[in-house]
């Protein structure tokens, strides 16, 4: 079961790659000033991982309208996020989790026989640090509620 929507959000420092080189991204930078939207996948190079993160880089537009920023997070390494990024012209930063803390932190690990990876999940973070929205998928197969995390945003 992923965090509770009421719960402050555990705050984060992750890494991510833009074209100026690795940066890295607090969520606690965003609060008093935007909305997150944390979008947890299993891994790159997926298919319903690269249609899930495709389909959200065509309507980033929207999330901004929202006042929101969007971060997909994996336990896949820097330069397999930034291949696959660049392979599927994915536009929204790539934050990787590789020591699985986020992941641990946000409740949503999906055992594996391969080892520990994100399950798919969504949450959205108001402004003020506090869970909106949370939902983990069924299966890894299963994509979040988008219409649910906009409205979430909207309130």
């Amino acid at each position: 079961m992923p965090i509770a929507v009421g719960s402050k959000a555990p705050d984060f420092t992750l890494k991510t790659k833009t074209a100026d080189g690795v940066k890295d991204i607090k969520l606690s930078d965003h609060f008093g000033q935007s909305q997150t939207v944390l979008l947890f996948f299993p891994a790159a190079f997926t298919g319903v991982c690269t249609q899930e993160m495709c389909d959200q880089t065509s309507g980033l537009g929207e999330y901004e309208k929202l006042g929101a920023h969007v971060y997909g997070i994996s336990v896949d390494n820097l330069p397999s996020q930034e291949a696959w990024a660049k392979q599927h012209q994915i536009g929204l930063p790539l934050l990787s989790d590789l020591n699985k803390t986020v992941t641990r932190a946000y409740d949503v690990v999906l055992a594996g026989a391969a080892g520990d990876v994100s399950a798919r999940a969504a949450f959205v973070i108001g402004k003020d640090g506090v869970v909106k929205y949370a939902e983990q998928t069924p299966t890894p197969r299963d994509l979040p509620n988008f219409a649910a995390v906009k409205a979430a945003l909207s309130n």
